[in-house]
């Protein structure tokens, strides 16, 4: 096969494939009449290992080194599944970064990116810089946040749930959220008002952030709380996302959490309330129309004292009222709900 067309089949750039090879050997082995290389099977499948331990969050020095010294598929047993072996440095382990030149993110020809496409999609993330090329342009962003594009990009769910399932256990959810799913998420809304394509990877990655942070939930410790914190969106908001990183926090720390998602009609939120009597109720807005103060006062009066948050870029030019308070970021929210409902906490 041709470059182009062994280009096409994995879903990198040509010059991805070039780069492999003049920097770690993972070239075509064998030539037309014509003298022009061209990919056998073995090379294809050599090329494949590379893309998987790239997905699995190696760097490509490593990659290579791996693609090159591992038993082809075809030289194991059919149902054993191709593994990365001890000495392989993941990108989500959190070491020492490779040398530069073998970690290049950008849309240079240099670039080892993962495939030829990968766009996001409208996320309620704000966004900064101008993405553009083949892949995610990340710039100071940690190595695991690199995987995570990586997996994304490629559309792998397995390997999105492996790099969020690790670094979940190792830094945990505050970490994880700020410096490894924020990024990349910002990078692909920036990606889709650039360019308008892509809206499957962002729904993608954004179901599998759920999926991850709903099993940290499930294995959370009993609460403390007797009366439950309620998160939900105010009406006519669609971004529910950021409730996720919030309940996951919040049930981490004896917590208990009751959360209603995106567009909540009001008289719905009011029902809710007045069922639960919640200790607090948190209400998401990620754009400025949805913010609507009237919401506080459709409010029921309960006998026990409900606090009252909101979250979001969307209530940032809000005039609040005194007994509303804007939670900032997670980590400082998390911090003040939990003193909120756990009074000594």
């Amino acid at each position: 096969m041709t470059v182009a067309a062994v280009a096409s089949r994995l879903g990198v750039a040509p010059a991805t494939l070039r780069t492999w090879d003049r920097r770690y050997g993972l070239g075509p082995s064998g030539h037309t009449s014509g003298r022009h290389r061209r990919y056998g099977t073995k090379d294809i499948a050599r090329l494949e290992l590379m893309q998987r331990a790239l997905l699995r969050g190696a760097s490509p020095a490593d990659a290579a080194r791996y693609a090159l010294s591992a038993p082809l598929p075809a030289e194991r047993a059919p149902v054993e599944p191709v593994s990365l072996p001890v000495g392989v440095e993941l990108l989500v382990s959190g070491g020492r970064r490779g040398a530069a030149e073998d970690y290049e993110c950008d849309d240079g020809e240099d670039a080892p990116l993962l495939i030829s496409g990968g766009d996001g999609g409208p996320l309620g993330i704000s966004a900064r810089g101008r993405q553009g090329g083949r892949g995610l342009k990340l710039p100071g962003a940690s190595r695991t946040a690199r995987g995570l594009s990586r997996a994304a990009l490629a559309m792998d769910a397995d390997a999105i749930q492996q790099v969020l399932a690790k670094a979940l256990t190792d830094d945990g959810v505050v970490p994880t959220w700020n410096d490894v799913i924020r990024p990349v998420l910002c990078a692909l809304a920036e990606r889709w008002e650039h360019a308008g394509v892509g809206v499957e990877i962002e729904r993608l990655l954004s179901e599998e952030i759920i999926v991850a942070l709903s099993r940290v939930i499930a294995l959370a410790p009993p609460p403390r709380n007797p009366r439950p914190v309620l998160l939900a969106c105010v009406p006519e908001e669609q971004h529910s996302l950021p409730l996720y990183p919030l309940s996951c926090s919040l049930v981490l720390n004896g917590v208990s959490v009751r959360r209603l998602g995106a567009s909540l009609p009001v008289d719905a939120l009011v029902a809710a309330a007045r069922r639960l009597s919640p200790a607090a109720v948190v209400l998401w807005a990620h754009l400025p129309r949805n913010a609507d103060t009237s919401v506080f006062d459709a409010l029921p009066k309960t006998r026990q004292r409900t606090r009252l948050f909101v979250g979001g870029p969307g209530w940032a030019a809000v005039d609040l009222p005194k007994h509303v308070q804007y939670l900032d970021d997670l980590e400082s929210g998390t911090r003040r709900i939990v003193r909120a409902v756990l009074p000594g906490a």
